[in-house]
């Protein structure tokens, strides 16, 4: 068994566009971390912070954020409202004592499969270089 550090990450997306990409890159059997764990949402404009102070202070080690293209939204403009709260979120993470770069925001359209992939790995890799979250040495369990 090996001792070497898996990030465990929860990715909160919307329903119609990157939960779509992510199936999409299943069906395509594109490969990414089996330790992201998929929230759907309908929109990330209903994401409320607390959410991801909740996933933090539980022990994730990195909350993603997936929504449509500016422009895309099926709620008109709720990812744009997700941009704003997440720019204000991260002042917050970092106040709880976590790296801001345990969070991460990206657009990623139905269609892409494989970005959804990479954006996957890029961020189960740059958590991994951060190391497990402050919050797993306090944890009882």
């Amino acid at each position: 068994m090996s001792d070497e550090f898996e990030p465990k990450i929860i990715a909160l997306v919307c329903n119609w566009c990157t939960y779509t990409a992510a199936d999409l890159a299943g069906t395509s059997r594109l490969a990414y971390s089996a330790n992201v764990r998929i929230i759907r949402l309908m929109c990330t404009g209903m994401i409320d912070p607390k959410y991801i102070l909740k996933a933090l202070l539980d022990g994730a080690d990195g909350v993603f954020i997936g929504g449509c293209h500016p422009g895309d939204c099926h709620y008109i403009n709720g990812n744009l409202k997700a941009k704003k709260r997440i720019s204000g979120i991260s002042k917050i993470v970092e106040q709880f004592g976590f790296d801001p770069e345990r969070l991460r925001l990206r657009w990623i359209g139905a269609s892409e499969g494989p970005e959804f992939q990479r954006n996957m790995n890029e961020f189960f890799e740059s958590i991994k270089a951060l190391g497990s979250t402050p919050v797993r040495d306090r944890m009882i369990l």
